[in-house]
Formats: C-alpha cells, sequence, structure tokens
C-alpha cells in the first residue's frame, strides 16, 4: 500500500511539472510566429519630460508640448553654459519669435534661479547665458507664454 500511495505522489508531482512546463508556452521554439509590429510612437502631453534618446534638428533635447516643438540645446562655454530654445509651432515648426520665456534651472545644492531667455531673430531662438560652474546636473523646467497660452518643458544638462 506504501508503494502504491509514493507511486501516486510522484506520477501526480511528474503530471504537475508537465502542466506548468505547457503553460508557460515556450516561444522561442515556435518559428512560425511573427514578429511583434514596432513600438508606436508616444503621443504629447501637456507637460512632457525629455528623454536623452529624443534628438532634435539642432542635437539638443526635444518635448513636445501641444501644438509646440521645444528643443533645449545646451553649450559649455568659458562664462558659463550657454542655453538655447528653438521653440517652434504646427507641423511646419515655424519659428515663434514672440513669446516670453524663462527657465527655471535647479543647481546641485537644491537652489533655483530663474533666467529670462531672449529672442534672436538672427538664429531664430531663445538664449541666455547661466553663470553656474559647479560640477552635477542641473534639471531645467522652461516656461513660455504665447499670447497667453502657457507651453512648458523639462530637461537636463551637465556641468
Amino acid at each position: 500500500m506504501k508503494t502504491l500511495k509514493s507511486s501516486l505522489i510522484i506520477l501526480g508531482s511528474v503530471g504537475l511539472l508537465f502542466l506548468g512546463a505547457c503553460g508557460k508556452g515556450d516561444q522561442t521554439s515556435d518559428t512560425n510566429t511573427t514578429p511583434p509590429p514596432p513600438a508606436a510612437s508616444q503621443p504629447a502631453s501637456s507637460a512632457p519630460a525629455a528623454t536623452s534618446a529624443a534628438k532634435g534638428a539642432n542635437g539638443g533635447q526635444v518635448v513636445n508640448s501641444g501644438a509646440y516643438y521645444l528643443e533645449f540645446v545646451p553649450e559649455k562655454e568659458a562664462t558659463g553654459t550657454h542655453l538655447d530654445l528653438y521653440l517652434q509651432k504646427g507641423d511646419k515648426k515655424e519659428p515663434v519669435p514672440d513669446a516670453k520665456v524663462t527657465a527655471q534651472v535647479q543647481l546641485p545644492n537644491g537652489k533655483q534661479q530663474t533666467l529670462a531667455l531672449k529672442y534672436d531673430p538672427e538664429g531664430k531662438h531663445y538664449a541666455v547665458v547661466f553663470p553656474g560652474k559647479e560640477p552635477g546636473q542641473y534639471p531645467v523646467k522652461v516656461n513660455a507664454d504665447i499670447n497667453g497660452e502657457k507651453v512648458d518643458g523639462r530637461f537636463t544638462f551637465t556641468q
């Protein structure tokens, strides 16, 4: 009687192992499956965050906010970091020259500094020189007021 119970327990355990293996659905051995479709791009939101993978036409970080396209390009200089913001509208990416643009820069020590960006008609972008030279990461929140319409973007740069 003991051997019968032991045999049933072993047989039941082996059966459960086979059921578990079948339930996982080993997809690596199935060669007839079609590859998954490519990932769709994410829709724009009203408060997007920039990613380091997104590179714009000027080599900067990109954020789409509604109908607006923001590209942030930081460049180190002897006097600090030159911050450029390309603010454009629509599919044709037409420059928006009449916005009031500010950048809130958070320093590595946690303090914040607000900078007003001026429009450069020759370069068709907004610019300012950030004087900080302390090493570290600098999160930046850009606020643009375009005739009462608010557009925001978040970026980072490293010293």
